[in-house]
């Protein structure tokens, strides 16, 4: 008779923390996962490691409570403390340097996708941030994966949101007097719609003088554009002006008519572009920019969603139907958002970049 009072007596604190700890994962389960749908990969991210240590707090916990001595559960726990390093130090050094890379960067935030990179040597738009790798489209519309810890280690250049500076430099004669090029080249700059543009003389040279124009950019996404449009201003600027760009040490065995000059004759109907001339970037960066447009449209949706969930608290009756209405439409958008997948297509290049152990 004495027999199951002494075993509900031995394994209730087993039981008891069964059911608390069961409990309160789910719970915590929920407030940070089953109820935020819309999040996508790298917000949850924090959130699921934040259960990792919930859920081995509650194996310790169970462990604790277990009817054995205390020295059985000492050696339980050194077993599973063994078991995580184990699992810590056979994992591949290069895994888990990458991972901790990787949360460095979302900590840090250096860039965002969408953002103009450069780094050993390549440079392109972030198209994909991921916990191992960074994807990267060059100017040659190839994807590039770097390691995280290259990203952290190495030097990265970003260019700012605000603006970025575009130049050209060229070489001209000394017979041209600089003022006289300064004039002309800031009045190239002007039509590219570049502010704050100045010239500098970066070089005397034996037989030419070299300048840079360069301007100030606010429109970052269209900067291949506007570094080409720049380098056809400044030809039709100078070349308007009657000055020639052409080495000093130009010869021309050809028979040339007295007081001729090498400067191409203005077409009488200029070709017009198309949209997608004016444009390469939209061909060129295609990931990087639907992966910014994807990202641009979620924090919208979420700024919309806290909105919302403000104005429930303080709505009637009749506005709270109207509301949750809206309210289950957003996350219903906000859900396909995060389920879209970046298009992957065959003809785009992609190389790895192999990580620094």
């Amino acid at each position: 008779m004495g027999l199951l009072p002494d075993l509900i007596t031995l394994f209730w604190p087993l039981l008891v923390s069964l059911v608390l700890v069961t409990f309160f994962l789910s719970l915590l389960n929920w407030l940070l996962l089953k109820r935020h749908t819309h999040l996508n990969g790298e917000q949850k991210l924090p959130r699921q490691l934040t259960m990792l240590v919930a859920n081995i707090v509650g194996v310790i916990a169970i462990v604790l409570t277990l009817p054995v001595s205390e020295a059985i559960q000492n050696q339980i726990l050194a077993l599973i403390g063994i078991l995580l390093s184990g699992m810590v130090a056979f994992s591949s050094t290069s895994i888990m340097t990458n991972v901790m890379a990787g949360l460095v960067l979302r900590f840090n935030k250096p860039f965002r996708i969408g953002d103009f990179v450069r780094v050993n040597g390549f440079s392109g738009r972030v198209a994909e941030m991921g916990l191992l790798d960074t994807e990267i489209q060059t100017e040659t519309r190839e994807l590039i994966s770097f390691a995280n810890s290259v990203l952290v280690n190495s030097p990265l250049t970003v260019v700012r949101s605000s603006g970025a500076i575009i130049s050209v430099e060229l070489s001209l004669g000394y017979e041209i007097h600089h003022t006289r090029v300064e004039k002309h080249l800031l009045s190239a700059a002007a039509e590219c719609g570049l502010e704050d543009s100045f010239v500098q003389v970066i070089a005397l040279g034996d037989y030419s003088v070299s300048y840079r124009i360069a301007g100030l950019l606010t429109d970052v996404k269209s900067m291949l554009s506007a570094r080409s449009k720049l380098h056809k201003a400044v030809l039709d600027s100078l070349h308007q002006a009657g000055i020639e760009i052409v080495s000093p040490a130009f010869t021309n065995t050809r028979p040339q008519e007295p007081g001729s000059v090498m400067i191409p004759l203005a077409p009488r109907k200029a070709k017009v572009a198309s949209e997608q001339d004016n444009r390469p970037e939209a061909v060129i960066f295609d990931k990087a920019e639907e992966a910014e447009a994807v990202q641009q449209d979620r924090v919208a949706l979420e700024e919309q969603l806290a909105t919302l969930q403000a104005a429930l608290k303080d709505a009637n009756s009749e506005e709270k139907n109207l509301l949750k209405e809206q309210l289950d439409f957003t996350k219903t958008k906000l859900d396909e958002l995060n389920n879209t997948k970046p298009k992957q297509e065959g003809v785009s290049a992609s190389a790895s970049t192999p990580a620094a152990d």
